[in-house]
């Protein structure tokens, strides 16, 4: 995912990387850096034509890293509206936005922190549901969270808590 230039830390870190890329006239690693950070083409071109004074803001740079993990983990189904859900609160919460990038905050960390809770709360599903379900099984459990829980547990994971 982050295989030629690493994982990047934060927006700034990134910034300096484009300003120190630009002024060795290194456009094609520039752009390479920004793809494998998931800053859009436009916004390179953009830096690259001097209308904008940096490559990226910190929700660019959240937004990016996520776009780049859902690129690869394919997220379907109640992760897609996790993702989502997070995707929103970055625009809305800076310091959220701030977290997403610093290293070792991922997409798949944050569901398994999600996975996690389900498995330590999981239910017994009534034996009526299981009937009514054509389920053969004796007994079933469930411990998906609902989206109030899951929308906190994906900013604690985020922020630290």
């Amino acid at each position: 995912m982050f295989e030629k230039f690493g994982e990047v830390n934060s927006f700034g870190e990134i910034n300096e990387l484009a300003e120190n890329l630009f002024n060795e006239g290194d456009t094609e690693s520039l752009k390479a850096m920004a793809k494998e950070n998931g800053i859009q083409s436009d916004f390179v071109d953009m830096y690259l034509q001097g209308e904008i004074p940096v490559l990226c803001d910190q929700l660019t740079a959240a937004l990016g890293k996520i776009d780049v993990e859902v690129a690869e983990l394919k997220p379907k189904e109640i992760m897609e509206d996790w993702v989502e859900y997070l995707r929103g609160q970055c625009m809305e919460n800076e310091l959220l936005a701030f977290n997403v990038r610093k290293k070792g905050k991922s997409l798949k960390g944050c569901i398994a922190a999600l996975l996690m809770w389900s498995f330590k709360n999981q239910q017994t599903v009534d034996k009526d549901i299981i009937k009514a379900a054509g389920v053969s099984a004796r007994k079933v459990t469930l411990g998906i969270p609902g989206m109030a829980r899951a929308k906190q547990i994906i900013t604690d994971y985020y922020m630290g808590k």
